[in-house]
This record gives structure tokens, C-alpha cells and sequence, in this order.
């Protein structure tokens, strides 16, 4: 069976966050993800503003430079301000094809 390696860009987040989040990868390229509420506890403790709400945990699979434009916007606009992590993970997938835009044709 033919695989591709891709990279499996993991973020989780204030949930408020969640429709800004995905419009972001979108943005940078990406053809998907996965959205699926979450909980858990980290170092920052308190929300941004005192907001209260879950977490969310976004899952994107992407070429390599999609995946640094994602997590380089994050560290720009959200790790600041927000509790945001993300980390990214190599990955092999079956229809590699499906996570990549086509390019420009001509």
C-alpha cells in the first residue's frame, strides 16, 4: 500500500476560538480538519478575559509548508493572548492526494 508523509497539525483552544481556528487553516491551504470538543488542564489556568467554555481540539493533515504558515500564524495572533497549543507530528496516509491543494495549472 502506498502512503504519503504529511504532517498532522494538532491545536487545542479556548473554544470561542473555534470558528477563527478554522477559518485560519483554511486560509493558509488547508483541504480539511477535524473539530472535537475537549477538556483538560495546563499552565496557563485562566481564559483570556475570564471567558468561560471548553476546549476545542482542531486536527489538520497538510504538506509541510501549510503546516508551518498554521502554526506561524498562531504564535503571531493567539499564544500571546490565549490558551492555545499546538504541535505537530509527521504522519504517513493512505490518498495522500486528498490533503493537498492542487497548484496552479498552465
Amino acid at each position: 500500500m502506498k502512503t504519503t508523509t504529511l504532517t498532522l497539525v494538532t491545536i487545542v483552544a479556548e473554544e470561542v476560538l473555534a470558528r477563527e481556528l478554522t477559518a485560519l487553516v483554511r486560509d493558509e491551504g488547508a483541504t480539511g480538519f477535524t473539530l472535537t470538543e475537549c477538556r483538560g488542564e495546563g499552565s496557563r489556568e485562566l481564559r483570556s478575559q475570564g471567558m468561560p467554555g471548553g476546549n476545542t481540539r482542531l486536527e489538520v493533515i497538510a504538506s509541510d509548508e501549510v503546516a508551518d504558515r498554521i502554526v506561524a500564524r498562531l504564535a503571531e495572533h493567539y499564544f500571546a493572548s490565549y490558551a492555545v497549543i499546538a504541535w505537530l507530528s509527521p504522519v504517513s496516509v493512505v490518498r495522500g492526494d486528498k490533503y493537498l491543494r492542487p497548484g496552479p495549472t498552465g
